[in-house]
């Protein structure tokens, strides 16, 4: 079923493609722009990971380098039956985490710096959970093939007036279809965005709390991450914002509300449906933590011994998932 979405969603987006070229240069111009969106889509395929992870300058880590965090992953991938993704890390403040990957046995997820100095041992895990829930719901290949050719689109639409703006252009509208084609490409292109985006990011909620262990641990990470994110911008996103849907929480300035123009759903409403699903009896119980609440660190809490070593004292040292023990409350309240 999801590759018969992949093979749809490549089409449409072919089709909007060879619209614009249309636009911008008639029966020629939708030629070229399908010859274009036939190669883009097979360089996605295969490539629009790599470029992804590209895009927000993205380092590859491992045991040595992360010991603790890439534990953790590996933990969690394999309470969801998958094979361990590659894991990387973004520099930037601003708290979130996206997966990627054309199936599970090439996924990679990614976090920044600020997830893990900023959130406790289980939010991230709850976190990390989600997106391995992409990678099982096989929801990266369509996630990051649309990022690649909604920001072509984006582009094929600006170069429109540059490329299509001269008198003896060939497209059938003259100027004003070069300019609707300027207009319409990246809102299309957003459109598309946001039809594929919205109802998998619930589904991996719901599934990722599974895989963790607890709703409220990722219900208490996406509070935390929507508030910081709104004070902490990240440089690579809003250089690149065709890939703003593939983060937990969309890392753009603004559009935070649950309303046709979002890429994602409300954080409200997400937070809502986990403390249901927990407070619904058939969770899983909540594991044993630390009496000590966590603590966003200071620069004095922070040290030189990977990601985990820059995030404080209330994190555990073993780089593991915690197992479940007697009901508590968690670091949430």
């Amino acid at each position: 079923m999801n590759m018969m979405k992949t093979a749809m969603l490549l089409a449409a987006l072919t089709a909007l493609f060879m619209g614009v070229g249309y636009l911008v240069g008639g029966s020629g111009g939708a030629f070229i722009a399908f010859l274009f969106a036939a190669g883009m889509n097979l360089f996605s395929y295969w490539n629009a990971d790599k470029l992804v992870l590209k895009m927000h300058n993205a380092h590859e880590v491992d045991e040595r380098s992360a010991p603790d965090f890439v534990g953790m992953i590996r933990q969690l991938a394999e309470r969801a039956d998958l094979p361990m993704p590659k894991v990387y890390l973004i520099d930037s403040d601003q708290p979130n985490a996206f997966a990627t990957g054309r199936n599970p046995e090439n996924a990679a997820v990614a976090a920044t710096t600020g997830l893990l100095q900023q959130l406790s041992h289980e939010e991230v895990a709850g976190v990390m959970a989600h997106e391995l829930a992409h990678v099982k719901n096989r929801d990266t290949l369509t996630m990051t093939i649309t990022a690649t050719l909604a920001g072509a689109i984006s582009m094929l639409g600006n170069f429109a007036l540059f490329f299509g703006g001269s008198r003896d252009n060939n497209s059938p509208f003259g100027f004003a279809g070069v300019l609707l084609a300027a207009l319409t490409a990246p809102f299309a292109a957003m459109l598309v965005q946001m039809a594929i985006s919205r109802t998998r990011e619930y589904s991996a909620d719901r599934d990722g709390a599974a895989i963790a262990g607890n709703p409220l641990w990722l219900a208490s990470a996406l509070g935390k991450i929507a508030g910081s994110a709104k004070r902490r911008p990240m440089m690579s996103a809003e250089q690149n914002p065709a890939s703003a849907h593939l983060f937990i929480i969309n890392p753009l300035s603004g559009a935070r509300m649950d309303n046709l123009f979002s890429t994602h759903p409300s954080t409200e409403n997400r937070i809502a449906a986990l403390q249901e699903m927990a407070s619904g009896g058939g969770g899983p119980a909540i594991p044993r933590q630390s009496s000590r609440p966590a603590r966003e660190p200071g620069p004095a809490a922070r040290g030189p011994s990977g990601p985990w070593g820059s995030v404080g004292t209330s994190r555990p040292s073993s780089g593991t998932v915690p197992q479940t023990g007697r009901k508590r409350r968690g670091p949430w309240g």
